[in-house]
């Protein structure tokens, strides 16, 4: 790894789609939450837009303006040039958010986002790990509720657990919440192209290195009734297995046979039976360009839930991990999964890789191996509750 020297850069971090949803809340975080003498800027494509939203921050004066287009390309990297770290929330990511990672991947800066597209990421490694490997540039995808408290969460358990012995760790999420116009059309977008998410999840597999000596799996589990947890699981197609798998194979605290299932926790058996078939119904209806195209009009990209609905939105991932005869009960929990925390863990991982002492990782990683503890430790200090619930 050979770091390029990014001290002389204006700014720490750069937030990429600030006067979005999820950036405009970011944006604010920043301003409320950043430390004594940050230097930051806002960028997208409307300049008046941004400037509007600097001059509604605390300390706006202070906050530079950046114009970037992902139609003009120069401009994403004229903006990579300027940012020790980029964070970014303009998705769907596999239409827009390439030329930013190539453009991070080749200046040497650390990049962020809030991506849960299983595709995009897949597809972001085979393009982009091999020259971020050689600039030093540090590229986290998934740094929102897909897949934070997931990936470190897991983390969390493996670390109250014996060291090299075979591990299983099981999580079980619950929440309540709505999600945004933009994170509906990224999750439509998955589901309409299954055979390019498979494709690129095999193209990947043929670049990855092999594990030697170590195995980490995190199949798809079935519908059960978890006695553990008192809860119906239903299994979560959603990004953060893969996640937490990666971070798996690449840390050797997880031991040396490494397993993790990811499931909705509910309750009531008719509520579960319900979910099963509506996420079917959904990705049937995805298939269809004209349903499709109805479902995505419902809730525009840019749009989101209340002040009020998100004051009363909250999260909680219970994690069951076993190991050399022990088993351990944790909890990640917190708000607003969808907005509030999102933009919380976005600005946090982002003030994390411009300030913290972190591992010496480039390339590719995720949010366990980058930033660990440090990042851990942010977001607890922020309000996301890490906790032991039992030991047995």
């Amino acid at each position: 790894m050979s770091r390029l020297n990014r001290t002389d850069r204006p700014y720490d971090i750069v937030l990429f789609g600030a006067t979005g949803f999820a950036g405009a809340l970011t944006s604010r975080y920043l301003a409320e939450h950043g430390p004594e003498g940050l230097r930051w800027a806002v960028a997208g494509r409307d300049k008046a837009k941004l400037e509007r939203l600097r001059e509604s921050l605390p300390g706006g004066e202070r906050v530079g303006v950046l114009r970037a287009d992902v139609a003009d390309p120069e401009s994403v990297r004229e903006l990579a040039r300027h940012a020790r770290v980029v964070a970014t929330t303009v998705g769907p990511y596999v239409r827009y958010g390439e030329e930013l990672v190539a453009a991070c991947a080749d200046s040497g800066t650390d990049y962020v986002d809030l991506c849960g597209e299983a595709e995009f990421v897949d597809l972001m490694y085979v393009r982009h790990d091999a020259r971020a490997r050689e600039t030093g540039a540090r590229l986290v995808h998934a740094a929102g509720f897909d897949s934070v408290p997931h990936d470190l969460g897991a983390y969390f358990t493996v670390r109250q657990l014996p060291e090299g012995v075979p591990l299983t760790v099981d999580a079980f999420v619950t929440a309540s919440a709505m999600f945004s116009g933009g994170t509906f059309a990224s999750a439509l977008g998955q589901l309409a192209h299954r055979r390019r998410v498979r494709a690129a999840a095999r193209d990947r597999a043929r670049y990855e290195p092999r594990l030697m000596g170590r195995r980490a799996l995190a199949p798809t589990g079935t519908p059960r009734y978890a006695g553990e947890v008192g809860a119906w699981a239903l299994p979560l197609p959603t990004i953060d297995p893969q996640i937490v798998r990666r971070s798996a194979k690449s840390l050797e605290r997880y031991g040396p046979d490494f397993r993790y299932r990811h499931y909705a926790a509910v309750r009531r058996l008719p509520v579960a039976a319900a979910g099963v078939a509506g996420v079917a119904a959904l990705a049937a209806a995805a298939q269809v360009p004209a349903a499709r195209s109805w479902l995505s009009s419902r809730l525009s990209p840019g749009e989101g839930p209340s002040p009020e609905k998100r004051a009363r939105s909250w999260f909680s991932v219970r994690f069951v991990g076993e190991g050399g005869g022990r088993r351990v009960y944790t909890e990640v929990s917190g708000g607003d999964p969808g907005y509030d925390e999102t933009a919380k863990m976005l600005a946090e991982s982002a003030l994390c890789l411009a300030f913290d002492s972190v591992p010496p990782t480039s390339g590719q990683v995720t949010t366990a191996v980058a930033m660990g503890d440090a990042l851990t430790s942010r977001l607890q200090r922020a309000g996301i509750v890490f906790r032991v619930a039992a030991r047995r």
